[in-house]
C-alpha cells in the first residue's frame, strides 16, 4: 500500500527503494538534508535496501487522515501506514538485515507545519524536528507502538536518537 504513489513532486529516482514527497506549499523545506537523514536512519536501523514512501502534506491532508484512520479530529505531527501487520516489533539487531531487498515497509505521512509549531513550542529547529518524526514514523513502521508497548519504543527511539544525533 503506498498512498502517495504517483506523486508529480516525488523525489524518486530509478534505483531509490525511498522516496521524500513535498505536497505541501506552507512551508519551505530543504529536501536534500531530510533525503539524507533518512539514509542515515535506514541505514541504522538495517532497513536501506527496503522500500517507504516519506509525504510531507498539509495541515488539512494530515487532519483528514488522521480522522480517517485513527477516529482523531484535527491535524497531528505524523502518521504512519505500515504496509505489513506486525504482532510484534521486529527486533533491530545490528549483525543482520532487518528488511530484504524489495520489502515495501510503507508510508509516513508528516505535517511540516505542525511539526513547526511543536520544534517551537520545544525549542528545536524544524530541520531536527522533522528528523525526529522520520525516526518515529520508521519505528512504526517496524511495528513499535508506544501507545501499547510498556515504553519499549520509547527506550529504543532514544538510543537511536543518540545514535544519530538528535536532540529529546
Amino acid at each position: 500500500m503506498n498512498f502517495f504513489q504517483g506523486d508529480r513532486q516525488a523525489v524518486v529516482r530509478e534505483c531509490d527503494r525511498q522516496a521524500i514527497n513535498n505536497r505541501q506549499r506552507a512551508v519551505r523545506l530543504a529536501r536534500r538534508p531530510l533525503e539524507s537523514f533518512l539514509h542515515r536512519a535506514t541505514k541504522e536501523l538495517r532497513v536501506e535496501e527496503a522500500g517507504l514512501t516519506v509525504c510531507l502534506v498539509s495541515d488539512a491532508e494530515i487532519a483528514r487522515l488522521n480522522e480517517t484512520f485513527r477516529k482523531k479530529k484535527g491535524p497531528t505531527d505524523v502518521l504512519s501506514f505500515s504496509a505489513t501487520a506486525r504482532r510484534r516489533p521486529v527486533r533491530l539487531r545490528r549483525s543482520s538485515k532487518t528488511a530484504k531487498t524489495g520489502d515495501y515497509l510503507g508510508d509516513i505521512a508528516i505535517s511540516p507545519l505542525t511539526a513547526r509549531r511543536y520544534a517551537r513550542k520545544n525549542g528545536r529547529k524544524l530541520s531536527s524536528e522533522l528528523q525526529v518524526l522520520i525516526l518515529h514514523g520508521l519505528l512504526h513502521l517496524l511495528g513499535y507502538d508506544h501507545e501499547t508497548d510498556r515504553g519499549e519504543m520509547d527506550r529504543v527511539e532514544r538510543k537511536l536518537r543518540k545514535r544519530l544525533g538528535l536532540a529529546r
